[in-house]
């Protein structure tokens, strides 16, 4: 397992100081800022520290409203405000310096069985073992800005592979999508809670970026103010996070400065295993 997969199960366990209070740590990282999908997991984790057991998160609405400081803790405070015959409802709020700088709702329902059905995993998307991880392009792409050199090299708890590279290296629009392959660099408890934690850290990842596509834009453009404002996530199945994962995205519309883009993550077997939605800021520095 690598220290940075170490890190992130760590910085997901979170301290206990009073019922419904829970305080979280950020890694040891030279970050500008907290990164959002720590925020989420971190949030559903207190989230889940309330709810019975066999109650498992289906889906989760949040909102980012201050930038968090990866120099203090945050604190996570949870509101009860349901717990039905089998729907369990739950309000957390991030604090830093007395601000409130995260919002999230969780809903938690027990397991049922019923209908079922699902959108095939694409089928046109070349496997991981055809890819290179970020890491591994920084000796073989060409082109590649310095800013975005530096940001591959990061030691990360996520091998990442994306299919395309033109975006990294260009300002030729592109179509309004984006694949990626993604892993954790170590095991994953074998506890639904956690993965669920890990999924939901990992699905901030790449999304704004995919809204500057259509642009022929990235979100490490000097000229280009860049921000999430919310993100939704829906839990379909459970899945062991032992494998390569297929974060499909697309970007519907971007308007008013924001940038909004849809996502879907497939286990390698094919199972979707969740959906993402998420609304952001791309907007453009007046010089």
């Amino acid at each position: 397992m690598s220290a940075a997969m170490q890190e992130l199960l760590s910085i997901l366990d979170l301290e206990k100081l009073e019922h419904n209070l829970y305080r979280g740590r950020s890694p040891k990282v030279n970050w500008q800022r907290v990164f959002g999908g720590q925020t989420i997991a971190q949030s559903l984790v207190a989230a889940q520290r309330t709810v019975e057991p066999d109650r498992h998160a289906h889906s989760l609405h949040a909102y980012f409203m201050r930038p968090g400081d990866i120099t203090v803790p945050i604190i996570y405070e949870v509101e009860r405000l349901r717990d039905g015959g089998s729907f369990t409802t739950r309000r957390v709020t991030a604090i830093q310096h007395g601000h409130a700088i995260f919002s999230l709702e969780a809903s938690f329902q027990v397991d049922e069985q019923g209908l079922e059905h699902q959108v095939a995993m694409p089928r046109d998307v070349p496997g991981p073992e055809r890819l290179k991880t970020q890491r591994e392009l920084l000796d073989h792409a060409k082109h590649v800005p310095e800013n975005i050199r530096r940001y591959w090299a990061r030691e990360r708890p996520l091998e990442i592979k994306p299919v395309t590279l033109e975006h990294y290296t260009s300002r030729e629009k592109l179509p309004p999508e984006q694949n990626i392959w993604l892993r954790t660099t170590g095991a994953v408890p074998a506890d639904r809670a956690m993965q669920t934690a890990v999924l939901a850290y990992l699905s901030d990842m790449t999304l704004l970026d995919t809204s500057t596509f259509p642009h022929g834009r990235a979100v490490f453009d000097p000229d280009l103010q860049v921000a999430s404002l919310d993100h939704a996530m829906w839990f379909h199945r459970p899945h062991p996070l032992d494998g390569w994962l297929l974060y499909t995205q697309d970007t519907p519309s971007s308007s008013g400065s924001r940038g909004f883009t849809r996502g879907a993550i497939y286990g390698e077997d094919g199972t979707l295993i969740a959906s993402v939605a998420q609304e952001g800021l791309i907007r453009l520095r007046v010089r």
